[in-house]
């Protein structure tokens, strides 16, 4: 005979249909914090969005803090599988990295309407000591380690200079970035795409090898 503890213990179907609605949930608030940041999260507004108690929605997350942590995991979920990954199919190196760069930017446009979660977080948690901020700035800081591996090994393939500085490069990049968000954003500038990809290629030229002087004969 089972014992009562293994009577208690929740079923397979019961499990899956507890991760779906918790899915579904993280969806609707990734939704939500794109469009009011992580600060307009609230238990209670997504139970109205999802018809459930706040009770029910608390018992998937058990705080808001962990809501808000497991958005900025999700987001970056999803960055990785649109931005990332797609990228490691190119060429090692210089293509790579363009890739990473115009996924990245692609990503941004789509964003417009709404919002990026690393750009809204950051204004909201940049002076907020605590587990939300540390999330974010651990997700934003592996997303600049692999640029700057793919920097590396750009100048490894010979398509940079060995003085190319991976920080410099990548901060340039993020403030393309940066510089189209806040555009395009908020002064509503058109043609901000194209500035960008122009801005990253006069930043690629500036760290690639000059070639070598015709000889005289």
């Amino acid at each position: 005979m089972a014992s009562s503890t293994t009577s208690r213990q929740p079923s397979a179907k019961s499990l899956q249909k507890g991760q779906q609605t918790r899915a579904a949930i993280l969806d609707a608030a990734l939704g939500l914090a794109s469009h009011m940041g992580l600060e307009g999260l609230s238990i209670g507004t997504l139970a109205e969005m999802m018809q459930m108690s706040k009770s029910g929605v608390f018992a998937h997350f058990g705080s808001r803090e962990e809501l808000q942590i497991s958005v900025i995991r999700e987001y970056h979920t999803r960055f990785e599988e649109e931005v990332f990954f797609p990228s490691m199919a190119e060429g090692r190196g210089l293509p790579r990295l363009r890739a990473l760069f115009e996924r990245w930017i692609r990503r941004v446009s789509v964003e417009l309407d709404s919002g990026c979660i690393y750009i809204s977080g950051a204004v909201e948690f940049d002076d907020r000591p605590g587990p939300v901020r540390d999330a974010l700035v651990s997700m934003v800081r592996a997303w600049h380690l692999a640029l700057q591996r793919a920097i590396a090994m750009a100048v490894e393939e010979g398509h940079l200079r060995p003085e190319t500085d991976p920080s410099q490069l990548l901060f340039e990049m993020h403030g393309l970035i940066l510089a189209l968000h806040h555009d395009a954003r908020l002064l509503r500038n058109t043609g901000v795409l194209d500035r960008a990809r122009r801005g990253f290629e006069r930043l690629v030229a500036d760290w690639q090898p000059q070639p070598a002087p015709e000889s005289r004969t």
